[in-house]
Protein backbone atom coordinates (compact mmCIF):
# COMPACT_ATOMS: atom_id res chain seq x y z
CA UNK A 1 0.00 0.00 0.00
CA UNK A 2 1.12 3.65 -0.68
CA UNK A 3 1.12 6.32 1.82
CA UNK A 4 -0.19 9.40 0.87
CA UNK A 5 2.27 12.07 1.90
CA UNK A 6 1.13 15.23 2.96
CA UNK A 7 2.18 17.42 0.22
CA UNK A 8 2.67 21.73 0.70
CA UNK A 9 0.16 23.53 -1.46
CA UNK A 10 1.48 26.47 -3.09
CA UNK A 11 1.26 29.76 -1.06
CA UNK A 12 -1.69 31.83 -2.47
CA UNK A 13 -1.47 35.40 -3.30
CA UNK A 14 -2.49 37.86 -1.51
CA UNK A 15 -3.48 41.31 -2.51
CA UNK A 16 -4.79 44.99 -0.96
CA UNK A 17 -7.06 46.82 -2.83
CA UNK A 18 -9.96 50.08 -2.77
CA UNK A 19 -13.70 48.71 -3.22
CA UNK A 20 -14.77 50.55 -6.25
CA UNK A 21 -18.10 48.79 -6.66
CA UNK A 22 -20.17 46.41 -4.32
CA UNK A 23 -23.62 46.26 -6.47
CA UNK A 24 -23.32 42.69 -7.60
CA UNK A 25 -24.46 39.83 -4.66
CA UNK A 26 -21.61 38.43 -2.96
CA UNK A 27 -19.15 40.26 -5.44
CA UNK A 28 -16.91 43.56 -5.19
CA UNK A 29 -14.76 44.88 -7.23
CA UNK A 30 -11.26 46.08 -6.44
CA UNK A 31 -9.00 48.06 -7.83
CA UNK A 32 -5.03 47.20 -6.99
CA UNK A 33 -2.31 50.03 -8.07
CA UNK A 34 0.77 48.76 -8.90
CA UNK A 35 3.55 51.16 -9.52
CA UNK A 36 6.61 50.20 -11.70
CA UNK A 37 9.64 52.03 -12.47
CA UNK A 38 10.31 53.72 -16.30
CA UNK A 39 13.12 51.49 -17.33
CA UNK A 40 14.59 54.27 -19.67
CA UNK A 41 13.63 57.72 -17.46
CA UNK A 42 13.36 56.34 -13.81
CA UNK A 43 10.04 57.48 -13.36
CA UNK A 44 7.06 55.47 -11.14
CA UNK A 45 4.30 54.72 -13.04
CA UNK A 46 1.02 53.90 -11.92
CA UNK A 47 -0.97 50.96 -13.75
CA UNK A 48 -3.94 49.89 -11.83
CA UNK A 49 -5.51 46.67 -12.30
CA UNK A 50 -9.12 45.24 -11.03
CA UNK A 51 -10.68 42.22 -9.77
CA UNK A 52 -13.63 40.14 -8.63
CA UNK A 53 -13.53 39.25 -5.63
CA UNK A 54 -15.69 37.10 -3.57
CA UNK A 55 -17.12 38.45 -0.58
CA UNK A 56 -19.49 35.61 0.84
CA UNK A 57 -21.29 38.09 3.99
CA UNK A 58 -21.68 41.02 2.25
CA UNK A 59 -19.18 43.47 4.78
CA UNK A 60 -17.56 45.20 2.06
CA UNK A 61 -18.40 48.61 0.78
CA UNK A 62 -17.55 51.44 -1.61
CA UNK A 63 -14.30 53.49 -0.53
CA UNK A 64 -13.22 50.35 2.10
CA UNK A 65 -9.47 49.03 1.94
CA UNK A 66 -9.70 45.50 1.80
CA UNK A 67 -7.34 42.33 1.67
CA UNK A 68 -8.30 39.36 -0.38
CA UNK A 69 -6.20 36.25 -1.52
CA UNK A 70 -6.43 33.80 -4.71
CA UNK A 71 -8.49 30.93 -4.66
CA UNK A 72 -9.82 27.92 -6.61
CA UNK A 73 -11.95 29.36 -9.30
CA UNK A 74 -15.49 30.96 -8.29
CA UNK A 75 -16.98 31.93 -11.54
CA UNK A 76 -16.10 33.31 -14.87
CA UNK A 77 -14.59 36.20 -13.28
CA UNK A 78 -13.94 35.36 -9.86
CA UNK A 79 -10.67 33.60 -8.77
CA UNK A 80 -10.04 35.74 -5.34
CA UNK A 81 -11.62 35.57 -2.05
CA UNK A 82 -12.46 38.45 0.50
CA UNK A 83 -10.06 38.12 3.79
CA UNK A 84 -10.97 40.89 5.65
CA UNK A 85 -11.97 44.92 5.45
CA UNK A 86 -8.75 46.64 6.76
CA UNK A 87 -10.37 50.05 6.60
CA UNK A 88 -13.39 51.95 5.57
CA UNK A 89 -13.36 54.60 3.08
CA UNK A 90 -15.89 57.21 2.35
CA UNK A 91 -18.15 56.32 -1.04
CA UNK A 92 -17.31 59.72 -2.02
CA UNK A 93 -13.42 59.50 -2.81
CA UNK A 94 -14.20 56.51 -5.33
CA UNK A 95 -16.59 58.44 -7.32
CA UNK A 96 -15.66 60.22 -10.43
CA UNK A 97 -15.65 63.85 -9.82
CA UNK A 98 -18.79 64.69 -12.14
CA UNK A 99 -20.77 62.08 -10.44
CA UNK A 100 -22.83 63.49 -7.08
CA UNK A 101 -24.40 61.66 -3.92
Amino acid sequence: MLRRQKVKRNSRKTFVGKVVSDKMQKTITVVVDIYKKDPLYGKRVRQSKKFHVHDEEQVAKIGNLVNFMETRPLSKTKKFRLLKVLSHGKESEVRHSGETK
